[in-house]
């Protein structure tokens, strides 16, 4: 061991009377968890000294007994050697006038004092004094600190100078103890020192005596330390040689140490020399970290939520260095941050890092395991009960909320997992307001998810008007139950009247059949609808029906109704494993029965129509109007589909596209005999462009290609339509083509206006490919044609008011009407 002693010139410590009620101590967790107390070691002394009476009035034969005893708990083996560094002071670091000079015939007082002031065993006294003996009387120095340890001598009344002194040393251990543990994370920023108090003349807590250091060392029980620990320690202490030190001060060193994060334990203990006190800190280092792994929600049979590569990111840079527990915190803080911002909002770590031998640190990460998912229902003021305390009971079933949370029992709550699933059940539509509460569960580490729901009324009648291009002015009445027996299921009816249609649908539709893990949802319905048929009509003329046993009588003349009435039930499934997620592909199946049949304003059954002039002549050949000539035709269709959608907004996108595919058969059954083939596809691009620099709304470049064809018998009210306001503007609804097959494109730019107004410059083309039906021939529809213009869109509650005016390559100029964007 290398030291540097003290030049034997006039040295000065200052001695000041304090009571010391508990030894010097700093808890610390070993890596196996089991408890060291680090102590300043005290040797036992009986010896006494006696009393010398001074001015102050003090009697000369007055003794008092120091019994100092010795408090280690783990004591070094004699057999090993701990290395030691000590650095010494020069005389000119003493910088205070209040001496106690020790002498070589009493070389262990200076130890002895502070010893006995660890000890506890003194009795407080009521003020600090500073003694100033000479070199005559070698054993003042001990003698006075005995005597103001004791508290047995009377007080003082003379010469006395009040010195400010920390706080008394029960409190200091109290506010330094936890800082010292481990298990309460031990970091620079928790290592505070106790705040110093100014002691008053009135003042009931008194200074503690301070000693002379000669020399300080830090050593190691278990062998020679690096230079870089050590170091680490006479950076962190106050304590130097040459300079008087407290019991305090000492303790101070010791939390600062252990603030350095490198040791598990540390001790300091005092010893005699002829200069003064020698002070060896004895520290254990950590072991060398070799491994961080985490021990997630111990007790459940949950695994963690992160990846298994994730603790190594975060401390990998640790990895083959001694084990700082201040970098350790750091990286356990970015472990939370990892937690954090994956949205495991309740994660926390649990307990003490527990560190192996061979440098294995594990962590117990509670990262709040859901036990249950409970529903509880509010009424509209958000209470739980009743106004006779009765819990607020619900018409919707529990599993229909339930199966809408991707979060279920048995998984880790995730915040964004739940954001989402609050949005599907307010999705629903049954309810006015959702939120999630959480409720402790039966395990510290769990937690039990509530879902608090206020329903809303789920029955309506509605009744109104409106005007369309293919239908023109009617009007509606409808019913809807949204929450049918609470099961979200839906039965609708409606009841339409216009100018060119009567319809009546009735409806039945799951959204989510029970029990089904995909989210399959089915609609069956019956209905009657009855329309004008813009098949046969054209730009001039108009195909009408007559009485086969009078054919010029203009009564019966008249345009035919296409009544259809039937039924069908159809599937639809996301094509996605995750029924939480949004699908890039959905799929249907349906089957379809319809009565078709021709009648005229009467409702009596037509077979044939021809285009008459005013006289009521018919001067076109005749056509039937059903397949089977009969007037009447019965259709069986197998109907399958596919959807991918990936716009932006379904309503107004702006980016993404869209595309639909879906084929038609007809299975031969009934009058007509029909067996067709009907293949259809639409296509929709959107693109964000910026042409105009005017309002603060998107720009759109919209593309649109669609077409379609029927293979094999094709009725005539089957075929397909081309012009209006859904086709190519411009045109009239109908008028520009009807054939077995089309293809149609258009484009348009969106660009907004203010506002709720936003304008559309569009440019449509269609064309049946020559495919024209006998209708679309004796009219003299085009077959072929496109259209351009401007529209304006109004933003309005059942979505945008679309109002368009184009022209078409013959000249013609329309004015077109809908709801929602053309695609």
């Amino acid at each position: 061991m290398s030291k540097k002693h003290l030049s034997p010139v006039f040295l000065a410590v200052v001695a000041i009377a304090v009571p010391l009620d508990n030894s010097l101590s700093a808890t610390a967790q070993t890596p196996d968890n089991t408890q060291q107390v680090t102590e300043v070691a005290t040797v036992e002394s009986n010896h006494l000294l006696p009393q010398e009476t001074g001015n102050n009035g003090v009697s000369k034969n007055q003794e008092t007994p120091v019994a100092a005893t010795a408090v280690v708990l783990e004591p070094q083996s004699d057999s090993s050697t701990p290395a030691v560094k000590v650095s010494t002071a020069n005389s000119a670091s003493i910088a205070t006038p209040e001496i106690i000079i020790p002498t070589a015939t009493a070389p262990s007082t200076t130890a002895q004092l502070l010893r006995t002031a660890l000890s506890g065993n003194s009795e407080p006294r009521a003020k600090a004094e500073v003694i100033i003996p000479t070199a005559t009387t070698p054993s003042t120095t001990a003698q006075v600190l005995r005597t103001a340890l004791s508290g047995n001598s009377e007080p003082r009344a003379k010469a006395e100078v009040i010195i400010p002194t920390a706080t008394t040393p029960s409190t200091t251990a109290q506010a330094l103890e936890p800082e010292a543990t481990p298990e309460t994370n031990s970091s620079q920023e928790n290592a505070n020192p106790p705040t110093a108090q100014p002691v008053s003349p009135n003042n009931a807590e008194t200074a503690e005596p301070r000693v002379l250091v000669s020399e300080v060392a830090v050593t190691s029980p278990t062998g020679p330390i690096s230079p870089e620990l050590e170091n680490q320690v006479y950076q962190a202490i106050r304590t130097q040689p040459g300079q008087t030190t407290t019991r305090s001060q000492l303790q101070e060193d010791i939390n600062a140490i252990f603030a350095t994060g490198f040791f598990s334990n540390v001790r300091a203990v005092p010893e005699d020399t002829p200069l003064g006190v020698r002070v060896s800190f004895v520290v254990d280092p950590n072991p060398v970290l070799s491994k961080v792994e985490i021990e997630a929600n111990p007790g459940t049979g949950v695994a963690s939520v992160l990846p298994a590569n994730t603790v190594d990111k975060i401390f990998s840079e640790q990895y083959g260095k001694i084990l700082n527990l201040r970098a350790l915190q750091e990286g356990i803080k970015q472990l939370t941050k990892e937690y954090q911002d994956k949205g495991y909002v309740l994660a926390n770590l649990i307990g003490a890092p527990k560190v192996s031998e061979n440098g294995v640190v594990t962590l117990q990460v509670a990262e709040g395991v859901v036990e249950n998912i409970k529903v509880r229902f509010r009424n509209k003021e958000g209470q739980e009960v009743d106004d006779k305390g009765n819990p607020i009971r619900g018409r919707t079933k529990d599993y229909i909320i339930q199966r809408e949370l991707e979060l279920k029992p048995g998984q880790v709550f995730n915040r964004n997992i739940v954001q989402k699933d609050l949005q599907r059940v307010f999705g629903l539509g049954l309810f006015e307001d959702v939120n999630v509460s959480l409720d402790p569960g039966t395990d510290p580490s769990k937690v039990d998810v509530v879902v608090n729901v206020a329903e809303r009324s789920s029955g309506s009648i509605a009744a109104g008007a409106g005007i369309s291009s293919a239908s023109g002015l009617f009007g509606t009445i409808s019913y809807q139950q949204q929450n049918l027996g609470g099961r979200n299921q839906k039965l609708a009816s409606e009841i339409q009247i216009g100018e060119r249609e009567l319809l009546f649908d009735l409806r039945f539709t799951d959204p989510w059949i029970a029990g089904d893990p995909y989210r399959t949802s089915y609609t069956a319905n019956i209905f009657r609808r009855r329309s004008i048929s813009l098949i046969f009509e054209g730009k001039d003329d108009t195909i009408e029906t007559f009485d086969p046993g009078n054919i010029t009588n203009r009564d019966e003349q008249d345009r035919p109704r296409v009544t259809r009435l039937g039924g069908g039930v159809s599937f639809t499934r996301p094509l996605s494993p995750n029924p939480y997620q949004k699908p890039d592909w959905v799929a249907s199946a349906g089957l379809q029965y319809q009565r078709v049949s021709s009648r005229d304003a009467d409702g009596d059954l037509r077979k044939e129509g021809a285009i008459f002039n005013d006289n009521g002549v018919q001067i076109s050949p005749a056509i039937p109007l059903t397949e089977s000539g009969t007037g009447e035709d019965d259709l069986l269709l197998l109907q399958l589909g596919a959807q991918r959608d990936r716009r932006n907004n379904p309503l107004q996108p702006t980016n993404g596209s869209y595309f639909r595919v879906g084929v038609d058969q007809s299975v031969p059954v009934g009058q007509g005999n029909i067996l067709l083939t009907r293949l259809r596809g639409n296509y929709s691009q959107y693109l964000p462009v910026k042409f105009l620099g005017f309002g603060k709304g998107a720009q759109t470049l919209a593309f649109n290609l669609q077409g379609g064809t029927i293979l094999g018998d094709l009725p005539p009210y089957e075929a397909f339509t081309l012009g209006g306001s859904n086709s190519v503007r411009g045109y009239d609804e109908g008028r520009l083509a009807t054939g077995r097959s089309y293809v149609q494109a258009s484009v348009e730019y969106r660009f907004p206006v203010f506002s709720v107004v936003s304008g559309a410059l569009f440019f449509d083309y269609g064309s049946d490919l020559g495919s024209s039906t006998k209708a679309a021939e004796i009219l003299n529809k085009n077959g072929t044609g496109y259209g351009y213009g401007l529209g304006v869109r109004v933003q309005s509650p059942l979505g945008p008011i679309r109002i368009d005016y184009g022209l078409s390559d013959d000249g013609d100029s329309r004015i077109n009407f809908g709801i929602g964007e053309r695609f």
